[in-house]
């Protein structure tokens, strides 16, 4: 009987084929899973989106995919069921990536942004801080410069030490050394996680103060071969120019300036000069070209998949493109293996080839093309044609440079020191590259014996190979910049980093209870580097492709040098909890404690514990149903975290050289050696700790809201306190002083609905943050030193009370316009406060009240860094068409306008120039012009060169038609798309500079910036 029973399931049980699609655009979904309700029988879609799978009359399938709706169909009599998923217009069913694990992001309890691989599709993205930059809240991205490849400054939440706040960089689990995260192709991007609030980031312990960013590559999907293809090609070109000064007009100033001091007119006709030399045109390339190429393999079975993917990327440089290029070749091979049902084999691997070319000065006032082109005056012309000119001094000169005619280039007699004429600054550096490899990855061997328990052992390993070759020619570029020998370098980098980490995690459920618990461990090294340069000088050749080092040049004429880093080392053990009742009441704890390498003897061990927790509200009996709030979750947490990248062995009192001195009357020297400074065993972390307090929301079906209130507070951070000489060191010691504190507010909105027939979709984040220095040790008020410029006095001050790095200067109230303002601007006395100040000059405040203007005063101006971030993407479709608008912007900024030489006099002006005071009423704003400059007008840093930094980019611009499957289906395609896009179409700014957008170590500070390109592009994306 039971036989027979058994053989009546079998004949009924049959099998049920199907196809699950895009509901909207008919686009086959890969890796949707299948499952049998109720049981435990499920299968993958494979690379067509096809499934198969046995079920009983009475089954109903269930068809999933992320940011799809689940769909449901009964079996009945059907063999084969076509599921068409909507996407979802909620993100809460997304899975988050966290440290150490996923979650769905309606459980999730910390503040994390994510960007997901769809967001980036098709997009002009370099790097990785690219694709973060306006696309999540809580975050501040500038560029470093627009030169191709160039990296970005990121801060997570604000400024966070004195000292290094670059986050921490974890690719598939290897922590990446800021300095290397270039190696990413972003098309191998799964997902991108911002750790913003330190109860996620406490799993990362004593590196995680500065932020925590995670990313995770693609994998393989189970099902058959999935091929695709990206590519774009288009040129580049400036999106501004600077209005500076013709000939004519900078004639007809430097007369005026030098009447003004009482000289003679140094040019009797300035009308003759006509417009002069354009050196902007000819450092600008207008149709710089730029392409992108991006080629994935991807399938596997059950027990094996596999993702395969090769990149090339080439860019020219929009400045001096003989000298500004940028190339890289990547290749990935992602793979994860069932060995067995419970133990499971990966690896992640990605290797990347770079090879740059720079212009060396990317925003510099001392020279280099840009600067140069500012700075020159417009009288010089760029090449010299008149052969008279040509065979008399300077020109006459060895080392004098020259065009492919023999002529020379131009040497400025009114514009001297760095500032060169950029066609010869080019033609000495033709040739010099710099470049790298980068091999990162990891193996991981996963086990779980029993359901909910697994144990995970991942070696995980960075191996860096970088080096850069030079020739530098005879030259004379001017008078202040000579060469008189030839010279040849080669320097080699390796660095070899690596982490292993065990974990063992226990995931179960009881009733409504759901418990996760992790348990690890973990090993680091990193800075574990060799270098080795050489160069030889004198070598008998005059141009980078002639140049080696097979040249047997004397012994005296060889310079080696070499160095070794000191290894950081990090012993770790962590552990997690989270727990959730019914995805109600969620809770999570976490604990961290980390060794360095970096700590003293008596603190060497820090431990880093937080918690959060989680009310999803509307999950309450008593929260009531409608569609005004769908979905609503109150979140807060608190935590602490470390920084310690505080340098090494500053704990310890090293020996330096060079303490030389003499013994008897001989006087000779004996080689001393000596203490640096005092050790300090107590040296431990920067620590950090952070209240963060948010909801988040699903209003009306079809708008998400995430909201968040952080206070973050750094104790702890390392600096060098002075001794007393006495002491008899010569270096102060490492010691944790000083403290800080950021306080602001971030909101992400996201929204997303079917409007008739077109799929619409709009994503905007804006973030305010306010920092502030609150402690810089007993009886110390402010840090000396700051920001330079020339040879001004520091134009930033870090101070208590203000936020870190604030511009520093002279602050103006206005212009003299006659001789009485000049005589009634008096100190209490009655005396003059500036006595040699004429009309037409700037009327400087006497903030000391002491009735003279000096260096103390000076005063907070302004700030670099921005308190709003804000980004705003639009997306639409119909019938195969599609448009992608996407930018970002910041405000409440100042920028440091530097972009002139304050030293150099005769240095040319921005058109601007032209409305100075020429006498009482005819400016207010912009002081008279005259040699000497003895009111220092423009010598002194002042709030006169702060400008707003307020901006809005448009930095993408996409239109893309997709054929028709019914089109691509016929020659075996699953995608065939083609696009034009744009990049950095507009600005919206008042900032008079090339780019409102500046980074560096202290933000807005524009001395030239290499301006990033306004770009044009056509595109491909097809699949099989």
């Amino acid at each position: 009987m039971l036989c027979g029973l058994v053989q009546t399931a079998l004949a009924q049980s049959r099998v049920v084929k199907g196809r699950v699609t895009v509901k909207t655009r008919g686009e086959e979904l890969v890796g949707a899973t299948v499952v049998v309700e109720g049981t435990n029988f499920a299968t993958i879609t494979d690379a067509s989106g096809n499934y198969s799978i046995e079920v009983q009359p009475n089954s109903v399938l269930v068809a999933s995919f992320i940011g799809m709706i689940t769909q449901k169909f009964p079996v009945g009599n059907q063999s084969e069921i076509n599921f068409e998923l909507e996407e979802s217009t909620d993100n809460l069913n997304e899975v988050v990536v966290v440290g150490y694990g996923a979650q769905k992001k309606s459980v999730v309890t910390g503040a994390i942004s994510s960007v997901k691989a769809s967001d980036l599709q098709s997009m002009p993205i370099n790097r990785l801080e690219e694709a973060l930059q306006g696309r999540t809240s809580g975050l501040t991205i500038a560029a470093n410069s627009g030169q191709p490849g160039s990296a970005a400054t990121v801060r997570v939440r604000g400024v966070t030490t004195l000292n290094n706040n670059d986050p921490l960089y974890v690719v598939d689990g290897v922590v990446v050394d800021n300095g290397g995260i270039g190696y990413l192709n972003q098309s191998d991007i799964e997902s991108i996680e911002v750790l913003k609030d330190a109860a996620s980031q406490a799993i990362y312990g004593a590196r995680a103060a500065a932020g925590v960013i995670l990313v995770t590559t693609k994998k393989g999907k189970a099902g058959g071969i999935r091929v695709n293809y990206n590519g774009y090609v288009g040129v580049q070109a400036p999106a501004r120019k600077l209005d500076l000064l013709d000939a004519t007009q900078y004639a007809t100033i430097r007369n005026e300036a030098a009447v003004n001091a009482g000289q003679t007119a140094p040019y009797a006709n300035p009308a003759a000069f006509g417009k002069g030399t354009d050196w902007q045109s000819l450092i600008f390339n207008n149709s710089a070209k730029r392409q992108n190429h991006e080629l994935s393999i991807s399938g596997g079975s059950e027990k094996s998949t596999f993702y395969l993917s090769f990149g090339y990327l080439d860019q020219e440089g929009i400045v001096a493109t003989d000298i500004s290029k940028y190339k890289r070749t990547s290749i990935r091979l992602n793979s994860e293996h069932k060995l067995a049902k419970w133990l499971t084999f990966g690896q992640n691997l990605g290797y990347a080839h770079d090879k740059s070319v720079g212009l060396g000065n990317t925003n510099s006032e001392f020279g280099g093309p840009l600067s140069s082109a500012i700075n020159l005056d417009p009288i010089t012309p760029a090449v010299i044609t008149d052969p008279a000119v040509a065979s008399a001094a300077p020109y006459t000169n060895k080392g004098i440079r020259r065009d492919a005619n023999g002529n020379p280039y131009g040497i400025s007699q009114a514009v001297g020191q760095e500032m060169s004429n950029p066609l010869a600054y080019i033609q000495n550096r033709l040739g010099n590259y710099g470049w790298s490899d980068n091999i990162v990855g990891n193996a991981y061997l996963m086990a779980e014996p029993i359901k909910g328990l697994q144990l995970k052992s991942t070696l995980g390993s960075k191996l860096a190979f970088w080096g850069s070759e030079s020739f530098t020619p005879i030259s004379w570029l001017n008078a202040a910049s000579v060469t008189s020998q030839t010279s040849f370098n080669r320097t080699n980098n390796r660095r070899l980093d690596y982490n292993l980490e065990n974990t063992i995690s226990y995931t179960r459920g009881f009733g409504l209870h759901n418990v996760n618990v992790l348990l690890g461990q973990g090993a680091y090294l990193d800075n574990n580097t060799r270098m080795t340069s050489v160069t030889f000088f004198n070598v008998p050749v005059d141009n980078f492709d002639d140049a080696s080092l097979n040249f047997k040049v004397p012994a005296d004429q060889r310079n080696s040098d070499g160095s070794e880093g000191a290894r950081h080392t990090v012993s770790s053990l962590f552990a997690r909890l989270n727990y959730d009742f019914d995805e109600k009441y969620l809770v999570q704890a976490l604990v961290r404690r980390d060794g360095s390498s970096r700590f003293g003897s008596n603190h060497k061990y820090g431990i880093f514990p937080s918690f959060s927790l989680g009310w999803v509200l509307s999950r309450e009996a008593f929260f009531p149903t409608s569609n005004a709030v769908n979905f609503l979750k109150f979140r807060g947490g608190y935590g602490v975290v470390g920084n310690d990248g505080i340098g090494d062995f500053a704990y310890l009192s090293t020996i330096g050289s060079g303490r030389n001195y003499t013994i008897g009357t001989s006087g000779s020297y004996i080689i001393g050696y000596s203490p640096n400074a005092p050790a300090n065993p107590d040296l431990k972390w920067e620590q950090t700790s952070q209240t963060n307090i948010g909801f988040d929301a699903t209003i009306f079906n079809n708008v998400n809201v995430t909201f968040e209130w952080f206070k973050k507070a750094t104790k702890d951070i390392l600096q060098n306190p002075r001794i007393p000489g006495y002491v008899g060191a010569i270096s102060n010691p490492a010691a944790n002083i000083a403290d800080m504190e950021n306080t602001g507010v971030e909101l992400e909105l996201g929204f997303r609905k079917r409007l008739g027939q077109v799929d619409f979709s709009v994503n905007g984040n804006v973030s305010y943050i306010k920092n502030e220095v609150t402690n810089l040790g007993n009886g110390v008020q402010y840090l000396s030193g700051g920001a330079s410029f020339q040879g001004a006095p520091p134009i930033t001050r870090t101070q208590v009370g203000q936020p870190i790095g604030s511009f520093f200067g002279y602050v103006n109230e206005g212009i003299f316009q006659t001789q009485e303002e000049v005589d009634s601007h008096v100190s209490s006395s009655g005396k003059k406060i500036q006595p040699n100040a004429k009309p037409g000059d700037f009327k400087w405040q006497d903030l000391n009240g002491d009735g003279v203007i000096t260096e103390t005063d000076r005063t907070f101006i302004g700030n670099p860094t921005p308190k709003w971030n804000y980004g705003l993407t639009l997306n639409a479709g119909y019938k195969g068409f599609d448009i992608v608008v996407f930018g970002q912007g910041v405000a409440g900024n100042q920028i440091f306008q530097g972009l002139r030489r304050l030293d150099i006099a005769n240095a040319n002006w921005q058109t601007d120039a032209l409305d100075h005071w020429t006498g009482p009423g005819t400016s207010t704003t912009f002081p008279r012009i005259v040699n000497g400059d003895p009111n220092k007008n423009f010598q002194n840093p002042s709030s006169f060169y702060l400008e707003k930094g307020d901006f809005f980019r448009l930095k993408t611009l996409q239109i893309g038609y997709s054929l028709p499957n019914s089109v691509i289906s016929k020659v075996a395609m699953k995608k065939a798309r083609v696009y034009v896009m744009s990049q950095n179409l507009f600005t919206i700014t008042k900032y008079t500079g090339y780019d409102p957008e500046i980074g560096g170590s202290v933000l807005s500070i524009d001395k030239g910036i290499y301006p990033q390109a306004r770009s044009f592009m056509v595109g491909l994306n097809i699949g099989f």
